[in-house]
């Protein structure tokens, strides 16, 4: 198929564009500056409206641009970032998607587990209620700004939880305290992590675009979420480290503020019920298997 797809610079984007081409689809980068790249298009991700003309020929259309949400500390404008350039843009793909003669055959736009809120230990699919935070409501409205095509074509919003590589994303944050020995728990370190490893979440994206059954919110998490508590350990173990030294709450929100209320101490318990409902298989359910598949 022709795959269109936004975002394809960042760490699930480079890993995805990969497993696409291996499987023999054909990929055109919508990007925001021309790089060069062969098969690409730029679009203005601050315009209101787009030229039909920009998705000619695509039949699925993936879009993974937005504001990385753990650049820095949530400031008011830096939120408003946050939420503008996920839901304005899926909102002008769909009402361009809309005027187009021969539309793409699916939408496939990421949200995040954040959309849940900090849910405790509750199981959540993906039937649950939204929570009540930012990042809930930012998932919220992002995946509701598909809404004018869904009766159109397919529309899969991929709920990713906290990716798991030594590439990018938290991982290697993370990993600098525990090889230094004062890796440790945050806050409580009862709240649940919903991890996935980042080839399991791009092979996510690539069922999506190729599975017609799939469609609604999708949990892009492994099946067995655990605690912060039970990361840390898994981790020291992995590492050969000592995890003696906590992280308590008050020093987290000192430090990122509101950031480290809503991704390190919020709490939530994810399982990927859509996906594994229609034959996916996670070739790392575990997380002990998948830190030890790592390069650390």
């Amino acid at each position: 198929m022709n795959v269109f797809i936004t975002g394809s610079h960042g760490l699930i984007g480079r890993e995805l564009m990969s497993i696409l081409e291996a499987a023999g689809h054909t990929l055109i980068r919508l990007v925001r500056k021309a790089s060069g790249f062969p098969n690409e298009r730029v679009w203005d991700s601050q315009a209101s409206i787009l030229d039909p003309q920009l998705l000619s020929g695509c039949d699925v259309l993936i879009h993974l641009a937005g504001e990385n949400i753990a650049s820095g500390r949530w400031t008011e404008k830096q939120k408003r970032r946050i939420y503008d350039t996920r839901i304005n843009s899926t909102r002008v793909f769909s009402e361009t998607i809309l005027r187009m003669d021969c539309p793409p055959r699916a939408f496939i736009v990421a949200s995040a587990v954040g959309y849940y809120g900090d849910a405790g230990e509750i199981l959540l699919t993906e039937q649950s209620a939204p929570g009540n935070n930012f990042l809930a409501h930012v998932c919220h409205d992002w995946e509701k700004a598909a809404d004018p095509v869904r009766d159109t074509l397919r529309v899969v919003h991929v709920r990713t939880g906290m990716v798991l590589s030594e590439k990018g994303g938290a991982l290697p944050a993370m990993l600098t305290p525990f090889k230094w020995g004062v890796g440790g728990v945050i806050g409580s370190g009862n709240q649940f992590w919903s991890w996935v490893m980042l080839k399991d979440i791009a092979r996510l994206f690539q069922f999506a675009v190729e599975n017609d059954s799939l469609a609604g919110p999708v949990n892009g998490t492994a099946p067995f979420p655990v605690t912060c508590r039970e990361f840390t350990k898994t981790l020291g173990q992995r590492l050969h480290r000592p995890t003696f030294f906590p992280l308590p709450a008050i020093m987290a929100r000192l430090a990122l503020g509101q950031m480290a209320e809503e991704l390190i101490l919020a709490s939530t318990r994810a399982v990927p019920e859509a996906a594994r409902a229609r034959g996916f298989q996670f070739e790392f359910p575990e997380l002990e298997s998948a830190l030890q598949a790592l390069p650390l």
